[in-house]
């Protein structure tokens, strides 16, 4: 019996099952504490609703389901369209081979979190792109567009009050500032606090679209805050960003050497 089922599955079975698992487990880490998730379980509820008037004869609702089911889908769309944007960004720019980190990123990255802390110290306002995997080229064409060397320097010169470009971001790829005076989608999230201004709601809604790094420093409180998927990682000190950028950009093999 055991034998005869195994015959019956094909090769193209298998990796169709693979496929499916993939996809749906790629979807589920994407929409992993988003409003997404919420909106899914109200799905969930719905199509329950769905089976179980189908099974009990309840006709009515039965109806009411299926006469929504048509609006659900483009609600759907609407609804999820930022996760779906971002989705399909990330498999679009998606690397097949593993990227190593240079002796030169890693002097970028320590001028960075350099460059933060000094301007948190000084109270100056900033907004600090790293590209990853997503390509920044639509917000780096509405910015400054530069090439020059990550430093310090550079960046506090950038954001000084008397710049004309310091109220933008700067996009960060590799070891090089590609531009500057940026502007970033803000974030619609309810979730987000009113205390927050708008360096993080920017901050916020790029990581929610891309999986771009980005380090907001408050010009009210001098505070360093990092963000990466839509997550806060707030109040942090030298050690802790440096930290964070290590973990988002620097494979355990080079922070071992």
């Amino acid at each position: 019996m055991t034998t005869k089922i195994f015959n019956l599955i094909r090769w193209q079975d298998v990796v169709d099952i693979l496929l499916v698992t993939v996809i749906a487990y790629r979807v589920l880490l994407i929409i992993k504490g988003t409003r997404a998730a919420q909106m899914l379980i109200g799905v969930g509820v719905l199509f329950l609703a769905f089976v179980l008037s189908k099974y009990l004869g309840l006709y009515t609702i039965d109806w009411i389901v299926q006469s929504m089911w048509a609006q659900i889908v483009l609600a759907l769309i609407i609804l999820f369209q930022p996760e779906i944007r971002r989705t399909l960004a990330q498999m679009g720019e998606a690397r097949f081979l593993p990227t190593f980190t240079s002796a030169e990123e890693l002097r970028s990255l320590e001028e960075i979190v350099k460059a933060s802390v000094a301007l948190a110290n000084r109270k100056i306002g900033a907004l600090i792109v790293i590209e990853k995997e997503t390509n920044l080229k639509d917000f780096i064409e509405m910015g400054t567009q530069l090439d020059a060397k990550v430093s310090r320097e550079l960046l506090l010169s950038i954001f000084h009050p008397s710049s004309p470009i310091h109220d933008g971001a700067v996009i960060i790829r590799g070891n090089r500032v590609v531009a500057a005076g940026c502007f970033l989608p803000l974030t619609l999230s309810a979730d987000v606090s009113k205390s927050f201004g708008t360096r993080h709601r920017a901050g916020i809604g790029l990581t929610e679209e891309t999986d771009a790094v980005v380090i907001i420093v408050s010009e009210e409180t001098g505070s360093i805050t990092a963000t990466a998927g839509g997550a806060l990682h707030k109040k942090l000190d030298i050690t802790a960003l440096r930290n964070f950028l290590n973990e988002k950009f620097v494979k355990p093999q080079e922070m071992k050497k």
